[in-house]
Formats: structure tokens, sequence, C-alpha cells
């Protein structure tokens, strides 16, 4: 430690007014710090015994031996942040039975890096995790030598090489020289990377189907794709969404590789094959219900699934009926079979319809593409009109979604763009062409704060508006919609002041979110749009405040919303939605 004046005199001076001081019994330790703040505070106190014996009874020796060993202490704990010319000055003061170890520290002009010499033996450049690792390296030139960071970039480009297919990459290389007189420090790195590898056989065991039937799931070519540790990830999270296995792990057999490849090993365990659901719920545009299905996760050893499930609520029944065969290649392609009945009483409209479904849907370039044909009928009353319509008709849609955590998104999106055309034939009542696309994008602020906006369009061509179902009307209002008004209860109106829906829909949403605890939160929001026909567009604008519950079942919504600046709508309307964000 170095002292002010005549370091020797008061260091004897110091240790005589101890050993005077007799044996203290029950005295105390504090640490008085000057001259630091933010991390390298904290990471001085965490290294300085002095600290660590605060809450403890000490002896003036040991008070002394604890004081002598700070000023090493110290600079040890500043050195990984680049600080190595530290000074360190101090007074051990006594009060009573309590030992005061003031301590200025003046860290001094931090270590900076003046050479960054990264070599990697081996045909390595323009492999994309590599070359991102080694751009991203840190610290570079002209910044200050930090240790942590310096280890956390050589751990990155370690593992950039093994999941890019060099397992048997080595670092031959790794030094740091300080020049203390000149606060220069110079980081030399080196790896052999040796042979890249490729995925070799896959080899499946505990799983309840035909190894032919599971490399529908593989999605790299066995011999002649590179290994990734990325495509690893990709197969296990596919083996997860096809909801077959219970477990799924899959890891590569480093012991066994050899002559370039690296065999794959996945572990299954079955999911229970027949689930049963049930439940009550509450939503304010349906009212409240309850809910049942039966799903059998297989059906066969080709690995076909059947789901059924039934909805009874105050406005809204369903049945819905859907058969899944999978078939074989890496893009999870599917033939798919539904069919459902649909009864919907609400304020605007009641309809009671049938749909059979039957569609082709597979992973393209990272979207979720469906192709199919639909046919609808039934019967509906929009307003005091009463109609019926039978209609058959293509359908395309794509849908992608991100998202960090699905159950609680900090980072994350979605988009679905979907369109449909009829043709007015022997078995439709009208030709008609509609699009729409929705999207909702989901951020984290700070460490308790969520901004969530949201927007969906449609726009819709149609021969005879009269012969379109509610189904492909467009409303806005409602839980998802509008909120401040009801459900259905934004759209063109007729003379009697009834919405009858409209051929366009234009809608967003703004929400700002606030977790006080980890699993309740507040929020407040704005949605405007509206639900349109031609050029009669009329901005509609609902806010409000709500509540937010991560609860067991999922994340719980309730929202108090009102209509801003409407002279022909007021009042406060009660939002519930139980679901996932995304």
């Amino acid at each position: 430690m170095t002292y002010p004046r005549h370091p020797g005199c008061a260091a004897a001076l110091a240790a005589t007014t101890l050993l005077l001081a007799g044996p203290a019994a029950g005295a105390r330790l504090a640490v008085q710090l000057e001259g630091l703040d933010g991390p390298l505070r904290e990471a001085a106190l965490a290294r300085l015994e002095l600290q660590q014996y605060a809450t403890r009874d000490v002896s003036p020796a040991q008070a002394r031996r604890l004081y002598n060993r700070a000023e090493g202490q110290i600079q040890a704990a500043l050195e990984p942040y680049g600080y190595y010319n530290v000074s360190v000055q101090g007074e051990l003061k006594q009060a009573g039975d309590t030992f005061t170890a003031v301590i200025e520290i003046k860290p001094g002009e931090p270590v900076r890096v003046t050479d960054v010499d990264l070599r990697i033996d081996g045909e390595t450049e323009g492999i994309r995790a590599i070359d991102r690792a080694r751009a991203g390296f840190e610290p570079g030139i002209g910044h200050p030598l930090d240790h942590a960071a310096y280890e956390r970039s050589k751990a990155t480009i370690s593992s950039a090489l093994f999941g890019s297919g060099y397992l048997d990459a080595t670092i031959d290389t790794h030094r740091v020289d300080v020049t203390r007189s000149s606060n220069t420090a110079q980081i030399h790195l080196g790896w052999k990377a040796g042979d890249r590898y490729r995925f070799g056989e896959t080899r499946f065991e505990g799983g309840q189907f035909a190894d032919d039937f599971m490399t529908r799931y593989i999605p790299w070519e066995p011999g002649k794709d590179y290994y990734s540790q990325d495509q690893l990830l990709a197969f296990q999270q596919r083996l997860v969404d096809a909801n077959y296995f219970a477990i799924a792990q899959v890891q590569p057999n480093v012991e066994a590789a050899a002559d370039g490849v690296v065999p794959i090993d996945v572990m299954l365990a079955p999911a229970k094959r027949t689930v049963y659901t049930g439940g009550v719920f509450i939503g304010t545009d349906t009212g409240p219900g309850v809910r049942g299905g039966v799903e059998r996760r297989w059906v066969n050893d080709r690995g076909h699934k059947l789901n059924f499930e039934a909805l009874l609520a105050q406005r809204l029944s369903t049945i819905t009926g859907l058969y899944q065969i999978p078939l074989p290649g890496p893009d999870n392609h599917a033939y798919n079979f539904g069919a459902t009945y649909r009864d919907e009483d609400t304020d605007t409209s009641q309809s009671k319809t049938l749909r059979l479904t039957a569609n082709d849907s597979r992973i393209w370039h990272g979207w979720l593409r469906t192709v199919g044909v639909n046919f609808l009928t039934g019967d509906f009353k929009v307003a005091d009109v009463k109609g019926s319509t039978t209609l058959l008709y293509p359908e395309i849609s794509f849908s992608k979604k991100r998202a960090d955590d699905l159950n609680f998104p900090r980072r994350g999106w979605s988009l679905t763009f979907a369109g449909r055309a009829g043709t007015e034939s022997l078995l439709s009542d009208t030709s008609f062409a509609q699009v729409t696309a929705d999207a909702k994008w989901i951020r984290g602020l700070g460490d308790n704060s969520r901004f969530i906006a949201r927007g969906s369009l449609g726009y819709t061509q149609v021969s005879n508006f009269d012969r379109l179902p509610p189904e492909l009307r467009f409303f806005a209002g409602g839980d998802r919609s509008i909120r401040g008004y009801a459900f259905q209860t934004v759209g063109p109106r007729n003379d009697e002041d009834d919405v009858i829906g409209g051929k366009q829909l234009v809608v967003a949403s703004a929400e700002y979110e606030y977790y006080f605890s980890p699993n309740w939160g507040a929020a407040a929001f704005v949605d405007s749009g509206d639900a349109f026909s031609g050029g009669n567009f009329d901005l509609k604008v609902g806010a409000g405040f709500g509540l937010r519950w991560r609860s067991p079942v999922g994340m719980v919504r309730v929202d108090l919303g009102t209509p801003i600046g409407d002279k022909h709508a007021s009042g406060v309307e009660l939002h519930i939605i139980i679901g996932p964000d995304l």
C-alpha cells in the first residue's frame, strides 16, 4: 500500500496504535473506496478481502493483515479491465471498536490494443459463421484491453469453427503481450482448423417410426453437406414440432467421426399417443364458453394425424375435424383435409356455415406455404337481410414467425399473407377476389417493458356483395381489432344504421406493457382503423389501459378501452383475451 507521506513511519505508528489498543474483542471493519464507480468499483469490492470481512469480528492484527493485502488485490481486480498501472493510497483508521479502511484509487489510463493477430490455418474464408465471429472479435485495435471480451471472442471463434464442421480445431497460439510503460497490448491468437467434416449417417433410437419415415425431417444430404450446428438445431426443432415425441435429442457422435464424416445420433421417446383437452374460457368477442378436443398424434405407422375440436360459447359454436397426411421430404410437406361447422350469432350478424377444406402445406424458403381449395355453404343474416351462399374457391397463404420465447417473447414477429378467389359458376353464387395481410412485432424495452405493434389490411372485389357470407366480409372492433368498440361494430352501415361489413380493412395498434413483477404487468394502448367500402374510410380510434397476467395456462389480458373523438360512440368496453402473443 502506498501512503501520501512518510509511509514507513506512518505504518509503524499505525501498528503501534493497534497493538496498544488491545484485543478489541468484537471489532468491526468498514471500507471507504474512492476513485472508482460502475463495474470497476464492483470488481474491486468483490476482490477485496476487507469487504468480505465487513460483517465479521476481527482483531487489530487481522485488520492490519487484510489492509496490507488490499493494494495487490485491487490491482489484480482491475487488470482484466485493462488497467495495469493502478495507484492505491490509503489509511486504516480506528474509532472505538470500528476499523475503517479509507482507500483512494487512481486507475490511470487503460492499456489499449495496438495489434490483433488472428490466424486460422485452413480453408475457412467465406464461411459465414466463422467470418462473422472473426469480424466481431473484441477488443479491437485502439480499444481498452478487456480480458472478459477477449475470452468471449476467443470462445466464439472456437464455437464457430466447431459449429461449421471443423470438429478437430484447436488453439495453438493464445498470447497477450502487455507493455506497462507504454500502456499497450498486442493480441496473438491462432487456430489449427483441421479437416472440415460432413454429415454422416443419422441413427435413430427409441422412436415409434421406421427410419425411412424419420428421414423426412433431416434437413441435409448425408455425405454431401458440411456439418453445421444450425442445421443440427433445425433438425431437432423439426422433431419437436412434429409433436410425436416427448424427448428428441440430437447430437454429433464426435468419437465415431472418421474419413471426413460425423454420424448423428438421435435419441427419441414417444409422446402420449392420444391427448384429450377441455376447459372453460371467456372472451369478450365470443362470450363465456367451454371447449374440448381429442388429438390422435399418430394414427398409423406412416404418421397420419387426426384432430377433433368443439367449442360452445355464447356467441360462437364450432365443430372442427382435421386429418393430416405427412409426406417424405425435408420441408414438412403434408396433405390436410378438414371440415368445420360454424354457428355465429353476434349483434351484427348471424350465420350457420359448413366449410370443407383440402390443402397442401410445406415449408418454402422459411415460410409455411399452404395451397388448397375451400367449399363454403350456409345461411346467414346481416342486419335485417337474410341470405344464403355456396362458394367454391382456391386459397393460398404464407405465414412466418420468429420469437426468442414463444411463451413470452421479448423479440419476436409474425407475418401472414393470404389470397382467395372464386368465380360465379354452378358451385359458386358470386365472383370475388380477396387479399389479406396481418403483422405483429414485439420488442423488449429495458428489463421490465415491452412494445407491441400490430396491423391488418384487407381488400375485396366482389360481383354481388349480398352473396358474400359474414366471415368473408370485413368488420372492425373487438379484442383483436379496435379496442373500445364492441366486436364487429365498426364497418359500413345500411339505411337503418346497421353494420353490414365492408370490402376493405385497415387496422393498426400500438401498445406499451410494463411488468412490476415477473408475472404481473400493466398496459396502455391505442388502436385505430376502419372497415369500409370504396372511398368511405372513416378513421376510428380506441384507447385505454389494461392488466397483464402470465398465468399457468398462458397470457391473460384484461383491457378497458373507450372510443376517442367519435360523436356516435362512447362508453367503456371490457376486453378479455387468453392466449399467446404470436
